[in-house]
C-alpha cells in the first residue's frame, strides 16, 4: 500500500514523482554497467533480474542485457541491486571518519540526528559537507547536543532563538529538530521540550524527530503534539510509556497521528530503544515502521551494519520488498534532500547499493542482549556514489 505521504511498502509503488522515463537505450559506452543483478527498486515496483546503465552522475537504462560496452563494469550476478540506502537516523557527524564507514554499508544518504546543537553546529554541518553521497543534520534541541551532559531536564539548556539563529545560517544543511524525551533527557519537562522544538522550526516549515522511550508522559500525550512530516524514532521502544496499551492496542492517538502523516522510524541504537517482546508484541497489531534506521554511534553489536538491522525485519516476517523501501524510497520521502534518490528510475541521481542475501543461521541481537536466530541476513557487497564504484 501507499500511505498518505508516498510511502513504499510493497511491489505496487508509484514511480518516482518528477524523474523522467527515456526510451530504451542504444548501443553505446557508458560509463558503467551493474549486470546481471536482481535488481529491487520500490519505487516502481521492480524485481527482476536486470542491468543498470550510468553515464556521468545519472542512471540512463535499468533493462535485460544492455547492449554495448562500458568503461567499467560491475559483476552483480547472485546479488541484490537497490537505490543506495538511506539511514535517517544515524550519528555520522559526530566524528569525520564515520561518513567514509557507513558508506561502506551502502548507505548513500544520511541524517545526523541531534548529535549537536547549537553550540557546536559549525562542526556537523563541515563534517556532512564533506561526506560522500549527501548528507543533513538536525539540530538538537539542547545547545549541546545529544552526546553532552546538559539536558532538557533543565529548560535554561534550551534556547529557542539561539537555536533558529543556528538555522538559519546553515538553513541549507539543518532539516530539523531532535528532541530527546525520554525519563534521563527530559524528565517532567517532556512535553514542554516539545512545545519549544515546534517554536523553533515553526519560522522555517521543518519537521522534528522524537526520540520517544521510557518518558514522563504516556503517548497519548505525545501524539497530539506532533504535526504532519514530524518523525516518531524508536517507535517500538519498551515499558514505560509504549505505543501500545496493556492488552496490546495500538493508542488511538497514535494511529492518528500516522493517519495525518507522521512517519514512524524504527531507529535501532544501543541503549534501550527497542527490545524483541515489545518489537513482537507491535507486529501483532501489523504496525510495521514507515522507515528503518540505524541510529549509528560506533561498533554496536546491536547494529553491526545497515543490512543487518533491515535483516531484522526479515526474521519478523517483513516482506523483502518492504524492507528495502524502508531503507529507500520511504527514507527518500521524508526529507525534501532526498526527493530525487530513493530510486534507480532513469533520470535519478546513479547512487546504488549491493548486497548479498545469505541463507543459514544469524543471530540478531536486540537493545537488552537478547538474541533472535533467523535464516536470512543481508549483507553489503559493493556501493556506487554519484556514478563512481567507491566499494
Amino acid at each position: 500500500m501507499i500511505s498518505r505521504r508516498g510511502l513504499a511498502f510493497g511491489a505496487g509503488a508509484l514511480m518516482v514523482a518528477g524523474v523522467p522515463a527515456a526510451p530504451r537505450a542504444q548501443a553505446q559506452t557508458y560509463d558503467l554497467i551493474i549486470r546481471g543483478g536482481r535488481v529491487i527498486d520500490p519505487s516502481v515496483g521492480l524485481d527482476a533480474i536486470r542491468d543498470v546503465a550510468i553515464m556521468g552522475t545519472s542512471i540512463v537504462a535499468v533493462e535485460p542485457n544492455i547492449a554495448g560496452p562500458a568503461t567499467e563494469t560491475i559483476d552483480a550476478r547472485g546479488k541484490i541491486v537497490t537505490p543506495g540506502l538511506i539511514d535517517i537516523h544515524s550519528h555520522a557527524a559526530n566524528k569525520p571518519e564515520f561518513p567514509a564507514a557507513v558508506v561502506r554499508e551502502g548507505i548513500t544518504g544520511w541524517i545526523d540526528a541531534g548529535s549537536v546543537g547549537m553550540d557546536d553546529i559549525d562542526r556537523a554541518v563541515a563534517v556532512a559537507r564533506g561526506a560522500p553521497g549527501i548528507a543533513r543534520v538536525l539540530i538538537h534541541v539542547v545547545r549541546g547536543g545529544a552526546l553532552s551532559r546538559a539536558n532538557a531536564r533543565d529548560l535554561n539548556n534550551i534556547d529557542v532563538a539561539g537555536t533558529q539563529g543556528a538555522i538559519a545560517r546553515h538553513r541549507d544543511m539543518v532539516v530539523g529538530v531532535k528532541v530527546q524525551i525520554s525519563e534521563n533527557n527530559a524528565g517532567g519537562n517532556d512535553l514542554e521540550t516539545l512545545r519549544r522544538a515546534q517554536e523553533m522550526v515553526g519560522p522555517f516549515g521543518l519537521p522534528i524527530m522524537v526520540h520517544i522511550g521510557q518518558g514522563h508522559s504516556p503517548m497519548r500525550a505525545v501524539m497530539p503534539l506532533l504535526k504532519r512530516g514530524d518523525i516518531v524514532t524508536h517507535l517500538y521502544a519498551p515499558a514505560p510509556n509504549p505505543i501500545y496499551d496493556e492488552q496490546g492496542r495500538i493508542f488511538p492517538e497514535v494511529m492518528a497521528a500516522r493517519r495525518r502523516g507522521v512517519i514512524f522510524d524504527f531507529g535501532n541504537g544501543s541503549n534501550g530503544h527497542y527490545e524483541w517482546a515489545t518489537t513482537e508484541r507491535a507486529m501483532k497489531t501489523g504496525f510495521w515502521p514507515d522507515t528503518i534506521s540505524t541510529d549509528f554511534l560506533s561498533v554496536n553489536p546491536s547494529v553491526v551494519d545497515f543490512p543487518n538491522v533491515l535483516s531484522k525485519f526479515l526474521y519478523l516476517g517483513m516482506p523483502l520488498s518492504q524492507v528495502i523501501a524502508c531503507g529507500t524510497v520511504n527514507a527518500a520521502r521524508v526529507f525534501p534532500c532526498f526527493s530525487d534518490r530513493g530510486t534507480l528510475n532513469v533520470g535519478a541521481p546513479a547512487d546504488v547499493a549491493l548486497m548479498e542475501l545469505r541463507t543459514g543461521r544469524f543471530d540478531f541481537v536486540d537493545n537488552f542482549k537478547a538474541v533472535r536466530t533467523g535464516t536470512q541476513r543481508l549483507f553489503p557487497a559493493g556501493v556506487v556514489v554519484a556514478g563512481k564504484r567507491v566499494t
